[in-house]
């Protein structure tokens, strides 16, 4: 379960604008997105990642992926780091 990989990741990135940035600076293995988190925001990132060639898997529920990362909130694209 992509849920898992974040609680195992040693580093990630939280956020659209952080993981977009990330992804520029080739730091960025894999982005998980949320399907029911709104196009207008998790567009950027999944472009970006195709753009550069990043693994995109995507998860059902933005606040389950925030939990996974410990957040109170709930967060629409985290990225896996290196």
């Amino acid at each position: 379960m992509s849920y898992e990989k974040v609680n195992q990741a040693k580093k990630t990135i939280i956020g659209t604008k952080q993981t977009v940035k990330a992804i520029h600076g080739g730091h960025v293995i894999e982005i998980l997105v949320a399907r029911d988190a709104e196009d207008r925001i998790t567009q950027t990132a999944i472009n970006a990642a195709k753009e550069k060639g990043v693994k995109i898997n995507f998860v059902e529920s933005k606040i389950e992926l925030g939990k996974a990362c410990g957040l109170q909130v709930s967060a629409a694209v985290v990225a896996i780091s290196v």
